[in-house]
């Protein structure tokens, strides 16, 4: 078993088990730190929302990673593109999760500027991955 720390700037990223070729992708970097992101945020959010909203956020986040880590290790484009696809619906289901949250005022807008910005960021990566 072994372990690998790289550090890129504001976060550690352990290289896991298998080293393969898409955990050096940006897009897998930040999906990453998209999810532990909204891993962050969902502990501020209030008690009474733990079985839906902070679950929810959680799932949506880890949707994306993991998307991304499956598509990468299919064959076909038309797979591919498919587990892309539903990491992109992912990301907008985290937005639309964090703008709810802003309308119940558990979050001001400017608090998740940096979520924001790594939210714009790999949709706008997985978007430019899938290829028509």
């Amino acid at each position: 078993m072994r372990r690998e720390w790289d550090q890129t700037p504001k976060f550690k990223i352990l290289i896991m088990f298998l080293e393969l070729a898409h955990t050096k992708l940006d897009v897998f970097i930040t999906g990453k730190q998209l999810v532990l992101s909204c891993y962050k945020l969902s502990k501020l959010l209030p008690q009474d929302e733990r079985f839906n909203m902070t679950q929810q956020l959680r799932r949506a986040a880890l949707s994306v990673q993991l998307n991304i880590a499956e598509g990468s290790s299919r064959k076909s484009d038309i797979e591919r593109r498919r587990f892309y696809e539903i990491s992109r619906g992912s990301i907008v289901e985290v937005d639309t999760i964090l703008d709810i949250a802003v309308e119940l005022e558990y979050f001001k807008k400017e608090d998740l500027t940096e979520t924001g910005n790594l939210i714009i960021k790999t949709f706008q990566m997985i978007s430019k991955m899938i290829v028509y």
